[in-house]
């Protein structure tokens, strides 16, 4: 990897992050309720590679909004990656319900059942 890649880009995006990180769970604390600033932060945790800490965030924001269709979509991509197809189905066919199709035209696409 090289020293710009390394030791600027990489560092600038960490810090960035993090910074949005801070951002999304100050909303939290304030709102609680509101399932925005979980999902928010849900997507970053997906870029920083940190899976289980997204899934989590994402099954509370449905939890707290069982309409919230941008949260069933990134679930079902979630569940894809983990070859649970029945509980990306779930979550693809709610989030469809809800206004979004992207995730079980390509679960249908692809085959997957």
């Amino acid at each position: 990897m090289s020293f710009w890649r390394k030791e600027v880009i990489d560092f600038a995006l960490d810090r960035e992050t993090l910074a949005h990180i801070d951002e999304q769970r100050a909303w939290i604390l304030r709102e609680p309720a509101n399932p925005k600033p979980y999902y928010h932060l849900a997507q970053l945790y997906r870029v920083a590679c940190k899976p289980e800490e997204a899934l989590g965030l994402l099954l509370e924001a449905v939890r707290l909004d069982a309409n919230f269709a941008e949260a069933h979509a990134s679930l079902a991509e979630m569940y894809i990656l983990r070859d649970d197809y029945p509980s990306a189905w779930r979550h693809a066919r709610l989030a469809e319900a809800n206004g979004i199709s992207r995730v079980v035209e390509m679960l249908a696409r692809h085959g997957v059942e």
